[in-house]
């Protein structure tokens, strides 16, 4: 009835998991606005601690963009990759 084939079903759901996988990236960049706001009204609250105001934030984006970065990382993977190819017969 239909002409769908193994291998273009799983290139599909590959296409569509990459596609969610990328979603990963909203939360980071929401995070990071906000941590970037939240950084720079406590550095005009209290320009003397700006050091360690900066660097506690830039520490808290660096850890916040890693769950982007493996979101990104597993859609490479999906899309060129394709690690599930080789699970068909």
């Amino acid at each position: 009835m239909s002409n769908i084939t193994d291998q273009g079903l799983v290139l599909a759901c590959s296409a569509i998991g990459a596609g969610l996988a990328m979603i990963a990236g909203i939360g980071p960049g929401i995070g990071q606005g906000i941590a970037a706001g939240q950084g720079a009204a406590a550095v005009g609250r209290n320009p003397g601690a700006k050091g360690d105001i900066m660097s506690t934030m830039l520490l808290g984006q660096a850890v916040a963009e890693t769950t982007g970065l493996y979101g990104f990382a597993v859609a490479i993977i999906l899309l060129f990759a394709n690690p599930l190819l080789g699970k068909l017969r």
